[in-house]
């Protein structure tokens, strides 16, 4: 996400701050869980999904005015999970009607950003000043808030699921950060990020991330000046991803993996760029662009079935509390 975040507010009419606490105590679901979730080592943003939308579902629906999205997820079912740079609330959508509703309300002083769907049934969200958070997917609870760094000087953006941790990307200071899943306190990872990685002044750089084909790695995309890496998970070794068919990934953003098919969003040149990846991930080699006239500064992507689904965050378009939002659906 390259957008400035403004400071979060709830003068919206449709955005209601919440009492909830940010260190609740996770509930034994979750943790079992998340438990079980570890042992498998199951690899998230794979893009795996088991049944696709029919042709009657929309491939367009609306958000709450003056939502201000950036982030959204789909787990197991035609669900889908939209983040507000507002307040921190999470709309979750049927994909199958269009239709919502607040499923947490946020509060104030609360961001979210990236999030991701987790087979553990929970929802693992970058909340930008310094913080992660952990929420219940069915009911929207928060289970706990993961302290990852200083709230200045930091922006943690992004985040994807790989074996038994969920790692969140800083768009402001070189390191990734690993938490337990399952909804568990304590045990963040701080991983500084070298190798090739030179961070740069005052932009974004570490946006988007994905677990490699294999497993074994991550994809992190740099904004800023729009590059790929391959970052090793245990040493934080980072190595530049040679770019085929197109010189750079400018102002990339989320993105997708399915196999060795990596979708990057570039939100402000309002395109889809699809790579294939070769078996090492050292090359990325462009096949096509996606691109629509709905776009309007799209963030981040999700898969269910055949289609992506897209938030436009519209930051080119001054916000108000009657803004309205959405989300789309491209064809893959």
């Amino acid at each position: 996400m390259n957008s400035p975040h403004p400071r979060p507010t709830t003068n919206s009419p449709h955005l209601r701050p919440t009492t909830n606490s940010p260190h609740l105590r996770p509930t034994r679901r979750a943790v079992l869980g998340g438990a079980a979730a570890a042992a498998l080592a199951v690899t998230a943003g794979t893009g795996t999904a088991a049944a696709s939308p029919a042709a009657d579902w929309p491939t367009e629906f609306p958000l709450p005015n003056g939502w201000l999205p950036e982030g959204i997820a789909i787990g197991r079912g035609p669900y889908a999970y939209l983040g507000s740079r507002a307040n921190g609330a999470i709309y979750r959508t049927d994909l199958r009607t269009g239709r919502g509703r607040i499923l947490f309300a946020g509060g104030t002083g609360l961001i979210s950003v990236g999030l991701k769907a987790g087979s553990d049934g929970l929802l693992y969200v970058a909340g930008n000043t310094g913080v992660a958070r952990v929420h219940d997917a069915r009911t929207g609870e928060l289970l706990v808030t993961h302290q990852l760094s200083e709230a200045t000087g930091h922006f943690i953006n992004d985040v994807t699921l790989l074996g038994g941790r969920a790692w969140f990307t800083d768009s402001r200071a070189a390191f990734l950060y690993g938490v337990p899943r399952g909804g568990r306190t304590g045990g963040i990872r701080t991983l500084p990020l070298t190798g090739d990685w030179v961070q740069l002044p005052d932009v974004n750089n570490a946006n988007g991330i994905v677990a490699t084909p294999d497993g074994r790695g991550l994809i992190v995309v740099k904004s800023t000046p729009g590059e790929l890496y391959r970052v090793d998970p245990g040493s934080g070794h980072a190595t530049k991803i040679a770019l085929a068919g197109q010189d750079t990934v400018l102002n990339g953003d989320g993105l997708w993996r399915i196999g060795r098919t990596l979708y990057v969003v570039q939100n402000r040149l309002n395109l889809i760029s699809v790579w294939d990846l070769d078996e090492r991930v050292t090359t990325a080699t462009l096949r096509r662009t996606i691109t629509d006239p709905r776009f309007d500064v799209p963030t981040t992507a999700a898969r269910f079935g055949d289609r992506l689904y897209l938030v436009n965050a519209r930051f080119t378009t001054p916000p108000t509390p009657e803004t309205p939002y959405n989300a789309v659906a491209v064809s893959i």
